[in-house]
């Protein structure tokens, strides 16, 4: 069934590629709008201790939702297409980027933040010179985590006509047919794997000494 599989996608590359364009389309603008949104929302939420925790346990209340859940619910409120399949999957993307945001903020180390207020620093420099830098692993941690379920999850975007290699597992499933569901399978695992392997590398390379320490 692989090797079907494999001799369909080059039998027919530009519809492939086309669903395999939509699939990357989605995720990564998702993603881009959860960092532009749960980023922001964390360094806001970081000075207000209530807003904080209806912030938190909101997402946190995301997190137990199916995908397809979200999805549903998308449907009737934006229609069907490519948006409200963006939609969907940016408020799955945004529950691990706003938490491990908001922890990483909030748990700096007291003591440097006592030394640089000390210094005079105001609580904009210290943001930008001490939490932000501080942070930085728990916030990569946070966009590793959502990049992974964003791929995953746009799986499901064809219910609600978004497109991606969604397409050809749902074909698949309708028909029958192992090696067309395959053909969308497949390319999403490996994507899935592909995108956790190179952003792991990526967090070590980048904060392996300081998540060692």
């Amino acid at each position: 069934m692989l090797s079907e599989a494999f001799a369909w996608i080059l039998n027919n590359p530009a519809e492939f590629n086309r669903a395999l364009g939509q699939h990357l389309l989605m995720s990564i603008t998702a993603i881009a709008f959860a960092l532009g949104i749960g980023l922001p929302l964390a360094v806001l939420i970081l000075r207000y201790g209530k807003l904080a925790a209806v912030a938190i346990n909101s997402v946190n209340g995301l997190r137990t939702l199916p995908s397809l859940a979200i999805l549903a619910i998308m449907m009737p409120i934006l229609g069907i297409g490519l948006w409200p399949s963006i939609v969907a999957l940016t408020i799955l993307a945004l529950p691990p980027i706003l938490i491990n945001a908001f922890i990483g903020l909030r748990d700096v180390d007291p003591d440097a933040v006592e030394a640089a207020t000390g210094m005079g620093m105001t609580e904009r420099q210290i943001l930008h010179k001490i939490r932000i830098p501080l942070a930085a692993p728990a916030m990569f941690a946070g966009l590793r985590t959502a990049s992974v379920q964003v791929l995953a999850g746009a799986t499901l975007a064809p219910f609600i006509g978004g497109g991606g290699l969604g397409d050809f597992i749902a074909i698949g499933i309708g028909a029958m047919d192992p090696s067309r569901l395959l053909v969308g399978a497949v390319p999403i695992a490996l994507l899935a794997l592909g995108t956790e392997f190179l952003l792991g590398q990526t967090e070590r390379l980048m904060f392996g000494e300081r998540r060692a320490a």
